[in-house]
């Protein structure tokens, strides 16, 4: 598995908190767009999906596809946020939990932003699928499902709720998208504090015409590889 930093016994209390004011036309306009955009994705990307699955199985033993566990929306169950596997091609090397524990001055710089610029667990094809940001497409089956949206704030592990603070409740008062406006705004170049205020900033002012803007503004920065590593 790749490194998650994450165990099933994590409990995560969080004050449930009002959605915040937003047109059912939107919600329901935004669903629409969801199915239609990953069945379509799905569809035509699906000669893609069977070359970089080969790779995968190619460049290491393991599985294709990872699953990483990730925080819910709006979802308690006496006040703990329930979570869900969101699936991408497996980057890692299968060890890589067990790596990460062996070496603790990458632990340490994990820990500060949930990131390693130079990650040594990283296959060949894995650095290029991150590059990229073709690891993430299997993603469009989780929005697919309604666990997940084309537009969003970023998708977190439990243990990354806490960098949220006071505003812990007010993320997971909405599915987390595949892109967002933290992604086509410098994406592992901004710090993990401005990305919170990215995604507060979505939540509070997302629209339709926001969410057409930030597709295709990941386009363009997944042409340029902007960010990714």
């Amino acid at each position: 598995m790749e490194s998650q930093v994450y165990s099933p016994q994590t409990k995560v209390a969080v004050t449930p908190v009002a959605l915040p004011n937003t047109n059912m036309l939107y919600l329901t306009l935004k669903r629409l767009i969801d199915i239609a955009g990953s069945l379509f994705g799905l569809v035509l990307l699906f000669p893609l999906f069977s070359v970089l699955a080969i790779l995968v199985r190619l460049s290491s033993a393991g599985p294709i596809l990872h699953r990483r566990r990730v925080l819910s929306h709006q979802q308690y169950e006496g006040g703990t946020p329930q979570s869900f596997d969101a699936f991408k091609f497996r980057t890692m090397i299968t060890n890589a939990d067990a790596f990460l524990a062996q070496h603790p001055e990458l632990m340490a710089e994990f820990q500060k932003d949930f990131k390693l610029r130079d990650d040594p667990r990283v296959t060949k094809v894995g650095h290029k699928l991150r590059r990229s940001s073709l690891d993430e497409l299997p993603q469009l089956f989780n929005v697919l499902r309604g666990q997940m949206t084309l537009v969003g704030p970023r998708m977190i592990s439990p243990p990354e709720l806490e960098m949220y603070g006071e505003y812990a409740a007010k993320l997971l008062s909405v599915k987390p998208g595949l892109t967002g406006l933290w992604q086509v705004s410098g994406r592992q170049n901004v710090s993990y504090a401005e990305r919170v205020k990215l995604d507060m900033y979505y939540i509070d002012n997302r629209t339709l015409g926001m969410d057409i803007e930030i597709l295709l503004r990941t386009v363009v920065s997944v042409l340029k590889r902007q960010g990714a590593y």
